[in-house]
């Protein structure tokens, strides 16, 4: 594929004007019912005096709302002068998925967050995919891309960053994980980062934070009240928002994801038991769940147990598993010296 090509995705907004514009990037979709149609996805840019620009992001997934919520919020009610630099506000990156209600794009079966860098010439998600990484993130300076469990995952709320060979880098984003307010932060391992938004993000050199902010495929009032402080505090944390950030007013904890062990995955389909509550110190070898025959009676279930000591942050939250299905994640406690 050809990535020399320019993007097909038009922007009805102008990065440069002043003020604030709505408006959509317009990537043309061909299909049975629009022979000239285009996928449209919400854009929102506020110029306010020179500063740094900060790109917001929700709706990777499409079944992840409290971002999506909060920075339709934002777009909504962020005035030009509050504003010091340039704010880029995308909701739905993956538009289609979102309405949808799917983690996926019903267009193309594409994972957004698996089609990084992605490619002018490929496939719906892969489009824009390659217009985030060539044309978005290179006009920022800092990123923070809004996630949550979905509606097969439950997660205990945090921000996230990720370990990086440049020392400064990563420390400037733990600064601004931190900043975000959630009571819990994370340095988080991936399965597989190679094709990753955070992976072009960071590879440019650019500030960033995720979040995971709950799950399940809804919202609470407490999680979407953290969303919707997290984002004025991130902005709040580069000069950008002349209010100082919010941070959380109970107890906080710093949390470390150091390698694939972390993962407890399915080895059976069946129906799952949880018997350790979210949140919930563990230990090695600890019982946590148990995986039900749904084919028959008359068998014991299957016992899955903690794979190491420390924090459970997240667990699966439909009860019916399949192999392969992530069924917890633990992470351990990183003592403040």
């Amino acid at each position: 594929m050809n990535h020399e090509k320019p993007s097909p995705v038009y922007a009805g907004v102008d990065f440069g004007k002043p003020g604030v514009q709505h408006g959509f990037l317009k990537l043309p979709w061909s299909h049975d019912n629009s022979a000239w149609g285009a996928v449209m996805i919400p854009i929102t840019v506020i110029n306010g005096t020179p500063g740094p620009t900060a790109l917001l992001t929700a709706g990777n997934h499409g079944d992840e709302y409290e971002g999506i919520i909060a920075l339709l919020k934002l777009a909504r009610e962020l005035r030009v002068d509050e504003v010091q630099g340039r704010v880029i506000i995308v909701p739905m990156m993956n538009a289609p998925a979102v309405q949808a209600g799917k983690r996926t794009s019903p267009i193309d079966g594409g994972n957004l967050n698996r089609s990084f860098p992605g490619a002018p010439d490929g496939s719906v998600t892969a489009q824009i995919a390659d217009y985030f990484t060539r044309v978005l993130v290179p006009m920022c300076d800092v990123a923070l891309d809004l996630h949550s469990g979905g509606r097969t995952l439950e997660i205990i709320p945090f921000a996230a960053l990720h370990t990086l060979d440049d020392e400064r880098q990563q420390a400037n984003n733990l600064a601004a994980a931190q900043a975000f307010g959630a009571p819990t932060t994370v340095m988080m391992y991936e399965l597989d980062a190679s094709q990753l938004y955070d992976t072009v993000v960071e590879s440019q050199g650019k500030g960033f934070v995720t979040t995971e902010l709950g799950g399940g495929g809804t919202t609470t009032p407490q999680r979407q009240q953290l969303a919707d402080r997290g984002v004025r505090n991130f902005l709040a944390h580069h000069g950008m928002l002349a209010q100082a950030p919010q941070p959380w007013e109970g107890e906080t904890q710093l949390l470390d994801m150091p390698d694939a062990s972390c993962y407890v995955q399915s080895e059976h389909n069946g129906i799952l038991e949880f018997l350790c509550p979210l949140g919930n110190r563990v230990t090695q070898g600890e019982l946590l769940a148990r995986v039900y025959d749904h084919s028959r009676s008359g068998h014991p279930p299957v016992e899955y147990r903690a794979l190491r000591d420390g924090i459970l942050l997240a667990r699966r939250f439909p009860a019916q598993v399949a192999m392969g299905d992530t069924l917890a994640v633990i992470a351990r406690e990183i003592v403040s010296p």
